[in-house]
């Protein structure tokens, strides 16, 4: 067995695309995703699971239907399962999602920004 540390830098590296979260490791029937965010995301949701969002570099802002959440470097946020949230950031923000294997970054709401599974960094 190869025992190798994942860099979040050097993965970041490796790609440009933004809202496009790219697989890192797998635990279980989990996913560790990075994901380059700016600007607003849609509004959506994940109706059979729980999401967390961890802030590696700069700030996010996490809207819901009844309030907002503001992350910065260091930290973290558990989003319930069914719970509508629309992710925003207002400069460029690097973050890992951590979630089960197959879920949709845009769950039930589609459309562009729905970005490919299992893209491996």
């Amino acid at each position: 067995m190869i025992y190798e540390a994942v860099n979040f830098k050097d993965k970041f590296s490796k790609f440009t695309e933004q809202w496009s979260p790219r697989v890192i490791a797998e635990m279980n029937d989990y996913q560790f995703k990075l994901a380059k965010v700016e600007g607003e995301f849609v509004w959506h949701d994940h109706p059979d699971t729980d999401e967390v969002f961890i802030v590696i570099e700069g700030s996010l802002e996490i809207e819901f239907r009844d309030g907002v959440v503001f992350l910065e470097a260091g930290e973290l946020f558990v989003i319930p399962k069914g719970v509508e949230h629309k992710p925003r950031a207002n400069t460029e923000c690097k973050i890992m999602l951590v979630e089960p294997k197959g879920v949709v970054n845009t769950g039930n709401a589609g459309g562009q920004l729905t970005a490919v599974n299992d893209v491996w960094v």
